[in-house]
């Protein structure tokens, strides 16, 4: 696959030019306020080359879930705003996605500014199963950019959707990868193909439904799987161990035992918590105690104990399988991190990844809750080798399969 990128686009020349760059601005929030600014600086750099070669650079990207219409709480506002501060230049939010307030803020815009579009997803086109009406959408974000508008998609983080701002507009118009998807996707071909060993993957995250099959895509190719979060405790009955009221998805079960018999035939070895932080309820002042993995039932909690973290013997043993290896994927959280009692193992797999990218390891973070725990606990952007915006595509990517909008910047 040989995508044209923005310095092609560059090379053209975009002085006075409309260029549509769908961005990932889909940032956590409390209220009003940004809480992790990550994909907003990250989609900086491509909107600050446009602006300052003298492109009317519109972004289009979304937040949240709304259903289809304008939702206040998952309006751009928070993101557009944060975005003006970080800025050089001037950054502006339209009204509305594509509709009168756009059209004539877009017909206004001077070279080397930006207009972010409000929430694609509150047009219910964005996201329609109907091939049509996606078409009809896309067909009036290209209007905005005039007769010899151009299109960027620098949200790696959206590619696997088929959606209007992703993969229809991509139809409509000369279209290019941003830095950011070229740079995700020569990522996920080091962890593809090519790879230095020792290479150890780190997953973690609430539910094992989400990653099985980018566990069934890496056994064989990983040499040691090390398992946290929500999901070990699925693994952990798969083994026949009783885990009190810790999240379990027991129609898994059979899939993880398929799972782990098939791994020790490919090579893969997995690894799983020792001991575990078990909690007497949710919440962050809950009284709490370390127990064996098997023994979770054992604790002063009985079978109403959840677990919220991996405990601080599998942190040390996670961490020097991290450390002893050359490549290493992380996806997901080892616990509750939110609650500072609860963030140990995280802490304990985002320190041991700091150590091994020092040591010449090539390390990726990968999902937004990784990124956005590294942040919360202190540690720099820069101590990791790549901190992925990719989320649900880089799975898929690494699963196996065909992403929609990368397919159609190839056509």
């Amino acid at each position: 696959m040989a995508l044209s990128t923005l310095d092609d686009l560059l090379a053209d020349g975009v002085r006075g030019r409309y260029v549509l760059v769908r961005s990932d601005l889909n940032v956590p929030l409390d209220g009003a306020t940004v809480t992790d600014d990550g994909r907003i600086r990250a989609s900086l750099p491509v909107i600050a080359r446009l602006a300052s070669e003298g492109a009317r650079v519109l972004v289009a990207a979304h937040l949240g879930r709304p259903k289809g219409a304008p939702e206040a709480k998952y309006s751009l506002r928070p993101a557009a705003d944060r975005m003006a501060e970080l800025a050089s230049f001037p950054v502006t939010l339209a009204a509305d996605t594509t509709g009168e307030a756009a059209q004539a803020a877009a017909a206004e815009l001077p070279e080397g500014q930006v207009l972010i579009l409000e929430n694609v997803r509150f047009d219910a086109r964005e996201t329609s199963k109907d091939d049509a009406e996606r078409e009809a959408f896309a067909a009036e974000l290209a209007a905005l950019t005039g007769d010899n508008g151009a299109y960027v998609d620098d949200a790696f983080g959206a590619v696997h959707r088929r959606h209007a701002s992703v993969y229809d507009i991509a139809r409509l118009l000369p279209s290019y990868q941003g830095d950011l998807v070229r740079t995700e996707l020569e990522v996920l071909r080091k962890l593809t193909s090519d790879t230095q060993r020792p290479y150890v993957v780190v997953l973690g995250g609430s539910k094992v439904s989400d990653k099985l099959a980018v566990i069934d895509n890496l056994i064989g190719k990983a040499d040691t799987i090390l398992v946290g979060g929500g999901m070990l405790f699925t693994f952990l009955a798969a083994q026949g161990h009783a885990v009190g009221a810790s999240l379990l998805e027991a129609d898994q079960i059979p899939a993880v035992q398929a799972y782990l018999e098939r791994a020790a035939e490919a090579g893969t070895t997995f690894v799983l918590p020792t001991d575990i932080v078990v909690a007497a309820t949710f919440g962050a002042e809950a009284a709490h105690e370390t127990v064996p993995a098997e023994a979770i039932e054992g604790s002063s909690f009985a079978a109403s104990g959840l677990g919220l973290d991996i405990g601080p013997e599998s942190g040390r043993a996670f961490a020097e399988q991290i450390r002893a290896a050359r490549t290493v994927f992380w996806n997901g959280p080892m616990g509750v991190f939110e609650f500072p009692a609860f963030a140990e193992g995280t802490r304990a797999v985002a320190g041991a990844l700091t150590e091994a990218t020092a040591a010449g390891a090539f390390t990726v973070v990968g999902g937004g809750d990784s990124a956005a725990a590294v942040r919360s606990l202190g540690f720099e952007d820069s101590q990791f080798g790549h901190i992925s915006t990719g989320g649900g595509a880089s799975l898929e990517y690494l699963e196996g399969k065909e992403l929609p909008g990368l397919t159609a910047l190839d056509s």
